[in-house]
């Protein structure tokens, strides 16, 4: 999940390549609803085993509130921090 800023908007997505894909809508280079609304940090995220859990696990939780998306952030990530250096360290 990436964020605006803490509690700003959300974004869901799904990838194969969480490092290079969080890269490209960091520096802009997707265009669409990241690039308009400013969503640059990696706040949240969940590895599967298969493509096909993480497509399923991503439609659930885009499928579900707002509160729920915030609750997840928070029990991995209370402090908001931007994960993505832990990513690709």
């Amino acid at each position: 999940m990436l964020a605006s800023r803490r509690n700003g908007t959300l974004y869901v997505g799904v990838t194969s390549n969480l490092p290079k894909r969080t890269w490209q809508h960091r520096e802009g280079v997707v265009d669409g609803f990241t690039a308009r609304h400013g969503c640059k940090l990696l706040v949240w995220f969940e590895v599967h085993a298969t493509m096909e859990y993480a497509i399923a696990r991503e439609k659930q939780i885009k499928g579900g509130s707002r509160k729920r998306k915030l609750a997840l952030i928070e029990a991995m990530n209370p402090l908001w921090r931007d994960l993505f250096a832990e990513i690709c360290a």
